[in-house]
């Protein structure tokens, strides 16, 4: 099915040209459009009630995909999937061929680690779509990277579960350990990175 559903996009891709060029830049640097989100996230903590625990919220957004990237190198490494147009004839891919592992996406177990702890930093901070807007994009990610030809669609499937995973079940440790961080920063000349004006 895995083999399939992986020829299915990549007919797809063969029938729609015109997106090569639009898939092929998501695919590749649409990660960018996270960190663009990260910093909104954080600019929108720095003014909430409780700027601090808020901060804290959102820099474990940025350190989840950190933390998922390790976890992507331990599983691939083990399982050391090929990359799907390496195996399977008559197959196209938009990218630049790579030699690493396909199993799981990197892409996407890092967009999603981002979406999921943004979406669990969202009660927070003024405004909660952050999460939302970011699974969206993690979504279009996934999808992208299938129909460039990069990865199988278990591959995406492992990546978004994987991510999702690591920033649901470490979210609340990781807020305890960084809210005294942020805490201590308000104290120095970093004060204005944690909370905007006079909150405090």
């Amino acid at each position: 099915m895995d083999n399939s559903v992986f020829r299915w996009f990549n007919q797809l891709q063969v029938d729609t040209p015109a997106l090569h060029g639009v898939a092929s830049f998501y695919a590749v640097w649409g990660i960018a459009a996270f960190g663009i989100l990260l910093l909104a996230a954080w600019w929108d903590a720095r003014s909430a009630e409780e700027p601090q625990r808020a901060v804290a919220a959102v820099a474990w957004a940025g350190i989840a995909p950190l933390i998922g990237a390790l976890a992507v190198q331990l599983i691939g490494s083990a399982v050391d999937r090929a990359r799907p147009t390496a195996v399977l004839s008559g197959t196209h891919l938009l990218l630049e061929k790579t030699t690493d592992f396909s199993f799981p996406s990197d892409h996407g177990t890092a967009t999603a680690a981002m979406a999921v702890a943004l979406i669990m930093a969202g009660p927070f901070l003024r405004r909660r779509w952050y999460g939302w807007v970011g699974l969206g994009l993690a979504v279009l990610m996934a999808v992208t990277r299938v129909y460039v030809g990069a990865h199988y669609p278990t591959d995406v499937l492992a990546g978004l579960a994987l991510g999702s995973v690591i920033a649901a079940a470490l979210a609340r440790p990781a807020r305890a350990a960084l809210t005294p961080v942020a805490a201590w920063l308000t104290r120095g000349p970093l004060r204005p990175l944690i909370a905007a004006g006079g909150t405090t």
